[in-house]
């Protein structure tokens, strides 16, 4: 469509923010009933949305994005199929919206709960991942809230047949279509004017590469949830099942590298050094895995490259890793606390004590004992989909779901007490 005939961002806003007062009147079983028939309609509509996302591969091609992003913008049947089923598994978890979380009497008699309600409209900022358009408008519809998805150019076809499906689910319901807006005028002039709307957008979240998310942050007047990128570690300790840390490592890095929930970071404990690299190394030669190390750790590694300062800050998002080998505990949870993005790290161990420091010990969103760092994700985590991950420690921290799409408010009930 042409962005001359489209309304412009605000008109949209406003139609959206008043599809969201609608929402959020709707039962629980009118959202649930709402969700099962958006996951239906995507079935219905596979081949028009592979067809759709076959044009945005060949232009991602031709313009020659990297495998990273085509990765994250591929769909197939399989995938799609995933995305139906995160539809009604956001469908089937419990109702966040009308949730009392505190319930207390005071002296006076005054009744006083905190309730869970809708934000209220929710702009989505995201690049190439058409999983997005259906994730995000599930989980804001579930919470009550109204959702305005602004995708990159290179998923706009995949993003346009997704969301006319879902849209179709939304009309047939009664519900007006605004409550999910796919803007389709991608000027960055209209994303700068959706970012500013705070009389109309309660919040944003960007999901993307750090440029994209920096952007955003600093552009926008609405609260923004952000996280600017997956530096995750794995640190094998000396009480470490070697082959139990073995698969931790090639889950974590090979079962996809594009994924900001991907290892980029092994430590590894000096006692044990000799044991587990060769085996790493192995795994990962195996896998097509590039290797950049500290001088201790090539000793066992001679394939690798010397790594460098940049090297373990680095979010690879490919099959690349940096090692280094660590004297004990305390040297490991130093370098995570110097380089960590504040994502997610694991430990692989079977001393519950060092397992316990290691949790204690750092601040990130998703700290794991013996688990792939891949679990770091929504759906994993019993939230169904997610709508991002945040690392900015306001009202939500990591991995996000329905009751982080909603604010609690004091409701006060009384029988005419006054304060005088």
């Amino acid at each position: 469509m042409d962005a001359s005939s489209q309304p412009d961002i605000r008109t949209q806003a406003l139609a959206c923010r008043d599809a969201a007062r609608q929402l959020a009147q709707l039962s629980s079983i009118a959202k649930t009933a709402l969700l099962e028939a958006m996951a239906a309609a995507l079935e219905a509509d596979t081949d028009a949305i592979l067809a759709a996302n076959q044009r945005d591969l060949a232009a991602a091609t031709q313009k020659g994005i990297g495998t990273a992003m085509l990765d994250r913008l591929a769909l197939n049947r399989q995938r799609l199929a995933g995305i139906a089923a995160a539809l009604r598994e956001v469908a089937a978890l419990p109702d966040p919206v009308g949730q009392v979380t505190r319930d207390a009497v005071r002296p006076n008699g005054i009744r006083v709960q905190k309730v869970r309600v809708p934000l209220g409209v929710i702009a989505m900022i995201y690049e190439a991942r058409p999983n997005v358009t259906a994730d995000a408008a599930a989980l804001c519809i579930k919470a009550g809230n109204g959702v305005i998805l602004r995708g990159g150019s290179e998923a706009i076809h995949s993003n346009t047949a997704i969301a006319a499906a879902l849209r179709r689910a939304l009309r047939q319901a009664g519900v007006a279509e605004a409550a999910l807006t796919l803007v389709e005028d991608l000027r960055r002039e209209t994303m700068l004017t959706l970012l500013q709307l705070n009389d109309l957008v309660d919040l944003a979240i960007p999901r993307g590469g750090e440029g994209l998310i920096r952007f955003v942050a600093e552009h926008a007047r609405v609260p923004v949830i952000k996280h600017y990128k997956g530096v995750c570690h794995l640190y094998v300790d000396r009480a470490a099942d070697l082959q139990r840390a073995l698969g931790l490592l090639v889950d974590g890095k090979c079962s996809r590298p594009s994924a900001c929930n991907s290892l980029e970071t092994l430590l590894v404990h000096a006692d044990i050094a000799a044991d587990f690299l060769p085996l790493a190394a192995q795994a990962l030669a195996g896998r097509g895995v590039q290797v950049r190390a500290d001088a201790r750790a090539r000793a066992w590694l001679p394939d690798a490259q010397p790594a460098s300062e940049e090297d373990y800050a680095a979010e690879y998002l490919d099959l690349i890793i940096a090692v280094r080998v660590v004297d004990d505990l305390g040297q490991a949870l130093a370098h995570i606390q110097q380089y960590s993005s504040d994502h997610t790290e694991v430990i692989a161990t079977e001393d519950a004590q060092a397992a316990e420091r290691f949790v204690q010990s750092l601040r990130s969103a998703v700290v794991m004992v013996n688990a792939s760092s891949r679990f770091s994700d929504g759906g994993e985590l019993g939230l169904g989909a997610e709508i991002g991950i945040s690392t900015t420690r306001l009202h939500a921290y990591g991995p996000m779901g329905l009751e982080a799409l909603t604010v609690e408010r004091f409701v006060v009930r009384g029988e005419g007490q006054t304060r005088a």
